[in-house]
């Protein structure tokens, strides 16, 4: 009898666990949800709301090297203006919790790279493994027009960038798709970094709820856009 109840205990904790994690899998963590709402406040340029957000964020549990590292990452798709007015308004924030006598974790600065391949390849390299698959074709659309921004995107953004290690690729693309929500105008890349979401990891419920972070955030005409472009994104992967 004991051990018959045992076995009942051992199903009901193994079906709570499994309940858990599925749930954890359907939800945005704290951490995920600030570095959404810093990215697209930084690319918004709100910065009063930004300021409020840059402390709960440091408050979840983000370092302030994680977090500089989100609003340099937002340069590379609304500016270096908005990036830096970003940097300035997180320096006044922590001048403001040092005076409280908030201690902040600074956390890991970026480890060097130690790849020699030329900068190209190792972008390209990264951009492969977002996309899940090597891209070996020949160049088509603004690529073949203008070769010069293809190389500054593999040179740059997916080497000097994303090669960074202070955030995980699944961080990088959660500020991505943020900024690219906030500032509008640009549903097919926000489409492709979406799709690159669901490959590094991050489920539909979860970039359905990113939805809701940017409604709540900054504005329901963004988050209208984003959800249409993420319901069309999801119903062709349905398709295939």
């Amino acid at each position: 009898m004991k051990k018959h109840i045992r076995i009942v205990l051992l199903f009901v904790s193994m079906l709570v666990t499994t309940f858990v994690n599925a749930q954890e899998t359907d939800s945005l963590s704290k951490k995920q949800g600030s570095i959404v709402q810093i990215a697209a406040l930084t690319g918004k340029g709100s910065l009063p709301a930004l300021a409020t957000r840059l402390h709960a964020g440091l408050d979840a549990g983000l370092t302030i090297n994680q977090i500089k590292e989100v609003i340099i990452h937002t340069y590379a798709y609304a500016g270096f203006p908005r990036s830096i007015r970003g940097l300035q308004t997180f320096m006044t924030v922590l001048q403001d919790r040092e005076a409280k006598g908030i201690n902040d974790k600074l956390g890991a600065e970026a480890s060097p790279i130690r790849n020699d391949a030329r900068k190209y390849d190792r972008g390209k390299a990264v951009l492969d493994s977002l996309l899940g698959a090597p891209q070996n074709g020949p160049q088509t659309g603004y690529s073949a027009f203008a070769p010069t921004i293809e190389i500054f995107l593999k040179e740059h953004l997916f080497a000097d960038i994303f090669e960074r290690d202070v955030l995980t690729y699944t961080e990088r693309e959660l500020a991505t798709i943020a900024v690219l929500s906030s500032i509008g105008g640009v549903e097919p890349m926000l489409k492709s970094h979406l799709s690159i979401c669901l490959n590094v990891g991050l489920s539909a419920a979860q970039l359905k709820q990113f939805i809701t972070v940017v409604e709540s955030t900054v504005g329901e005409k963004e988050s209208e856009d984003a959800k249409i472009v993420l319901e069309v994104l999801l119903s062709s992967r349905k398709t295939k």
